[in-house]
């Protein structure tokens, strides 16, 4: 029985090594060398402060601006610590709501945006 379980973990070693280790570090290398402010995090930067990144939506108060995609965020309660809310755009955070299409929650989102962009638009 040890003669055919040593080669069947020796060769579990060799593919964890292999693939839990040298293969991620091989393609996160290649990443930063060939892609350095994608693998860094699409980072936008301000006077070389990070602000925010080209991946995560932000909230836009311009009306100049397209609208951004629905945020799903949430996080502490800026009044009360203990509590946690609604937290739009958080970059800490971001996330999706997954809600299905008979979700309660999204058609009133949804009929909320509808009912915005025609407010916004009423020619359109």
């Amino acid at each position: 029985m040890l003669r055919e379980l040593r080669p069947a973990l020796v060769l579990f070693l060799f593919l964890s090594v292999v693939t839990g280790v040298l293969y991620p570090l091989a393609i996160t290398g290649a990443a930063s060398v060939l892609f350095p402010r994608q693998a860094g995090g699409s980072l936008v930067l301000v006077d070389g402060k990070p602000v925010g990144s080209e991946l995560i939506g932000q909230n836009f108060t311009s009306p100049r601006y397209f609208h951004p995609r629905p945020s799903a965020t949430s996080g502490p309660d800026p009044v009360d610590a203990s509590k946690s809310g609604p937290l739009p755009y958080n970059a800490a955070a971001s996330v999706g709501s997954n809600l299905g299409p008979t979700s309660k929650s999204l058609v009133d989102r949804v009929t909320a945006s509808v009912a915005a962009l025609r407010a916004e638009n009423p020619e359109a």
